[in-house]
């Protein structure tokens, strides 16, 4: 989904794109993603100005691709399952209002006339007109399709072409070389393999996500609807299973049930999440699960991507390290890349994003 975004706005201004891909497009994690495009997640900072920023710009390719890619103004909900989880959530509301997020305060009464199937019993929430869906699959293939760009799949990446100088001048595949005089990392999970083919570091590592998936349903279900306690599961660096409920339908019909953060396959997961889901809207109870898939989050320590040029390999451009939020986050990151190719001020800060702000293995 990043390199597609990337691939997007470098040919919108007016570079010449070459897309390699070792499998088919949305192959990897993008086509086991939920497409979530999400500000209600975020603290104020560096990941929220790219969350806005994106959701800018998912808004205008809306009138464009909308259709084609199932993209849904549904907007966010976010549930407090007591009193004080209700004052915390609009605690952190009120936060990121201040960095220009839409949260709107729904008391008891309101939160049912949003969402009459939820369960009884929830003291309010916060909503968030903001946020948005995507069928993912979808909004990668078009994003290549409008970007016009060249798509090489099928291609795996052997080695980065590099000049006597250091510079990257190029890719090696089985199929022959790739010269350019950039290089994009938007490798996603394999960040860290494409960064050290290029005789440099990147500290990307994986964490899995699951996701339930269930049988076609009518539209039951108005928002993307969430626990307050998603907020901490997404910023832990914790081993222990993690599953809080993300429910929310589809423009197909299927309910999505996410999310969980773990780091291997098992049913106690799958378990915990179709209870969590079924706490939120107990009628998913008599819903039957069609299948579920997982995928890897490429994440790193510090829970930013990496973004930009990287000094230790002049070239060298990186766009990967999103974690759960890749989908939400393309656009802005396609938009910044292709202003930093073309020359042009970034219209983010993008010191909180540099490639090279991980001390390598030594330490240095």
């Amino acid at each position: 989904m990043v390199g597609a975004a990337c691939a997007l706005y470098a040919a919108r201004a007016d570079l010449d794109v070459v897309i390699v891909d070792r499998g088919p497009v949305s192959g990897g994690t993008t086509g086991a993603g939920e497409g979530n495009l999400l500000v209600s997640d975020k603290e104020p900072g560096p990941e929220l100005d790219l969350a806005l920023l994106s959701a800018r710009l998912w808004a205008q390719l809306a009138p464009e691709l909308g259709e084609f890619i199932e993209y849904e103004a549904k907007g966010g909900l976010v549930v407090a399952a007591t009193p004080g989880g209700l004052t915390a959530l609009e605690r952190f509301a009120g936060q990121q209002r201040t960095a220009g997020v839409l949260a709107e305060p729904v008391d008891a009464e309101a939160l049912y006339d949003l969402e009459p199937r939820l369960a009884p019993g929830f003291p309010g929430g916060v909503r968030y007109p903001q946020d948005r869906q995507v069928m993912p699959a979808l909004a990668a293939a078009h994003l290549v399709r409008a970007s016009g760009a060249r798509l090489l799949t099928g291609r795996t990446v052997t080695d980065v072409l590099r000049g006597s100088d250091g510079t990257v001048h190029g890719v090696r595949t089985p199929a022959g070389d790739i010269l350019a005089p950039a290089v994009i990392n938007a490798a996603g999970t394999w960040g860290g393999e494409l960064a050290t083919l290029a005789g440099t570091t990147l500290p990307v590592l994986p964490r899995r996500g699951f996701v339930l998936v269930t049988e076609p349903l009518p539209h039951l279900i108005h928002h993307k609807v969430y626990a307050a306690d998603y907020v901490a599961d997404v910023a832990s660096d914790s081993a222990a299973l993690q599953t809080s409920p993300v429910v929310e339908g589809t423009a197909a019909g299927p309910v999505l049930i996410g999310a969980s953060f773990d780091r291997e396959f098992s049913l106690p997961v799958l378990r915990a999440l179709a209870a969590g889901a079924t706490r939120l809207f107990p009628f998913l109870a008599d819903v039957r699960a069609m299948r579920s898939y997982l995928g890897f989050r490429p994440y790193l320590p510090d829970h930013l991507p990496a973004i930009g040029p990287d000094p230790r390999a002049p070239g060298l451009v990186h766009a990967c390290g999103h974690e759960g939020a890749g989908i939400g986050l393309a656009t802005g990151t396609g938009h910044l890349i292709a202003q930093l190719l073309g020359g042009k001020a970034p219209d983010l800060d993008m010191a909180p994003f540099r490639p090279d702000r991980f001390p390598d293995e030594e330490g240095e």
